[in-house]
């Protein structure tokens, strides 16, 4: 009887376990759900509430170049988490692997950067950027970009790469292997799965970003597309279909990336409970 019990209780438990993941996951997709059906109606059968056709895609690709844009946001993007990435692997190998005096006072530094919040230094980074001429310039958003999304990076890589043996790094030196050689033939490689992570996370971060691009970018010929789709509400009467025929343009590349790595995401923001 209480065998009984008990499996019962579990498949309660269960139940209401898939239940609540249900309803979650429909709140979660319901926004999505709503901007695929508003995206093909046209302001009138937005209105109307039934119908559909493609005239909000022709809106939005008439108000603003739309290809232009996420080639801007493509490249914006790629040059931050190339950086990023180039920063915080090196960083993180050396904070954890290296012991050079001071190490442990600069890796509390880079955690009291990931304290600091981004609305608070983004007057002095606008004027920064200003003085040296790169306002609606590739570089000086992804300049921005970069040094906003290092801290984090580095604290993540270097929390993997303490879980590597120190064995191996002693093993290389005895080798005859330089530091620097370590890094690219062992360290870098190992790191493989924090490195994707970090891509992912940083990519998602700065391709949906709108506040950085609206300041540094403001400029026609460079603005990202989350850029353009803020312009384009405040330039001409509120187009809701034309709007979602957007948003669904701008948020498709981070889903694509997000399930492509998803995986590997996943095995990186856990990679410290399975060392």
């Amino acid at each position: 009887m209480s065998m009984t019990t008990a499996r019962l209780r579990r498949r309660v438990n269960r139940a209401g376990i898939f239940a609540i993941l249900c309803l979650v996951g429909v709140v979660m997709l319901f926004p999505f759900v709503f901007m695929g059906i508003t995206a093909f109606r046209s302001v009138d059968q937005y209105i109307a509430g039934s119908g559909f056709s493609f005239d909000s895609w022709t809106v939005l690709f008439n108000a603003i170049p739309v290809v232009q844009q996420l080639i801007n946001s493509t490249i914006v993007t790629g040059g931050a988490v190339l950086i990023i990435l180039a920063v915080s692997s090196t960083a993180g190998y050396a904070l954890s692997k290296l012991g050079f005096r001071g190490s442990s006072y600069l890796f509390l530094g880079v955690l009291a950067g990931m304290t600091v919040p981004m609305q608070s230094i983004i007057i002095p980074e606008f004027v920064n950027v200003s003085q040296v001429g790169l306002v609606n310039q590739y570089l000086g958003a992804i300049l921005v970009y970069a040094a906003l999304g290092v801290p984090f990076a580095t604290f993540l890589m270097t929390a993997y790469y303490r879980g590597v043996p120190n064995e191996l790094v002693e093993a290389s030196l005895m080798d005859g292997a330089s530091f620097w050689q370590i890094f690219l033939r062992v360290m870098l490689p190992m790191g493989i799965p924090a490195l994707v992570t970090v891509a992912v996370l940083q990519f998602i971060q700065v391709w949906d970003d709108l506040l950085i691009g609206l300041l540094f970018l403001q400029s026609p010929n460079v603005r990202t597309i989350t850029v353009g789709l803020a312009t384009l509400q405040s330039s001409r009467m509120v187009d809701v279909p034309a709007l979602m025929a957007g948003s669904i343009v701008s948020a498709l590349p981070a889903i694509v990336v997000y399930l492509i790595f998803q995986r590997n995401l996943v095995a990186g923001l856990t990679m410290g409970v399975n060392k």
